[in-house]
């Protein structure tokens, strides 16, 4: 069983919110190309897109790698775990993660890097090979995440917002305006707080899938291969 890119789209999105890298780098011009002629998104949504596209194919890596950690790494209330905005470290997450590993796996898809099944990159890595309909309806179930997340950044003024807002225009309808509402109450979280930043690391030492050790292929994923058939499940 092989798994085919369907969606360039949220592949390309999966990308750029990937930790930066020289191949990125180097890919960011087709990934722009693949955004910019979405007519899923408005015009206005695109151009939102292009000054982040910029940076990420133009910029300092170094600046670029310490910005993407400053925000999705350093900061729980900004994290791309999609269960810790839901669940935190309650025992739910975990049944949630495994949950979520074998909806991968049922579809052909086995993830094969560091990061948890519910790192959003990695689920629209996932979603991009699945139907149109089967990845909205995915997306609008996590709607209120993907808001409340468009609303830090946008209130860091952050050029990352404007791939949140892409995916809520994908995800369709409006997210429940209570559950956002809830989610952006939360304080912020200070990513100079060391302290609490140990305290995260800590309490994620669980992992999920391959041994996290082992390291992950830096090619694999650019757009410029999403054509090929990409991270197949083992053969049943």
């Amino acid at each position: 069983m092989s798994v085919v890119i369907r969606d360039r789209t949220l592949k390309a999105l999966s990308l750029v919110l990937s930790y930066p890298t020289a191949e990125l780098q180097q890919a960011m011009s087709e990934i722009g190309g693949a955004l910019a002629a979405e007519t899923r998104l408005t015009g206005q949504a695109r151009r939102e897109l292009r000054p982040l596209v910029e940076a990420l194919g133009q910029g300092d890596l170094y600046e670029l790698q310490e910005r993407y950690v400053a925000l999705f790494d350093r900061s729980r209330t900004l994290s791309l775990n999609l269960f810790e905005h839901i669940h935190g470290e309650s025992r739910d997450r975990g049944g949630a993660m495994v949950d979520l590993l074998e909806m991968y796996r049922a579809g052909g898809f086995e993830p094969t890097g560091w990061e948890l099944p519910d790192h959003l990159p990695l689920l629209l890595e996932f979603l991009a090979t699945r139907s149109e309909a089967e990845a909205r309806d995915t997306l609008a179930e996590a709607a209120h995440i993907l808001e409340a997340l468009d609303a830090r950044l946008t209130r860091r003024e952050s050029a990352y917002a404007a791939v949140f807002a892409a995916l809520l225009q994908i995800a369709g309808p409006a997210a429940d305006r209570e559950a956002v509402a809830e989610l952006v109450a939360e304080p912020e979280t200070d990513p100079d707080d060391l302290a609490a930043l140990d305290a995260v690391w800590e309490e994620t030492e669980v992992t999920f899938g391959p041994d996290p050790n082992a390291g992950c292929p830096a090619s694999r994923d650019m757009l410029a291969r999403m054509d090929i058939p990409v991270t197949p499940a083992p053969a049943a």
